[in-house]
């Protein structure tokens, strides 16, 4: 019988180029080695015209990625069961929303 290790302590800090931003495009690249999340703001001047200004990427390894997709599948239905569904507008080619 293995006994349960404990859980490492875990502190978080933030580096000196660190940043925040918005982002309300989010395309993805997939490889066999990585995934890439390329993050833009997309303003529509027009019917027609819709322009994305990317402003970051980021490599993940495929098993960081899972973990991302599980953690915000779970922040997801726990919004919605706070605050409601949320609804999707149509999608814009090339990103997720």
């Amino acid at each position: 019988m293995n006994p349960q290790q404990p859980q490492p302590k875990i502190q978080l800090s933030s580096t000196g180029d660190y940043r925040e931003n918005y982002a309300n495009s989010v395309q993805v690249r997939v490889s066999l080695w990585d995934f890439f999340l390329l993050f833009g703001i997309a303003n529509q001047s027009t019917p027609e015209a819709v322009s994305i200004q990317n402003f970051q990427g980021v490599f993940l390894s495929p098993q960081q990625a899972k973990a991302l997709a599980n953690v915000l599948t779970q922040n997801v239905q726990q919004y919605e069961s706070t605050f409601g569904e949320i609804k999707l507008e149509p999608k814009v080619p090339g990103s997720i929303q």
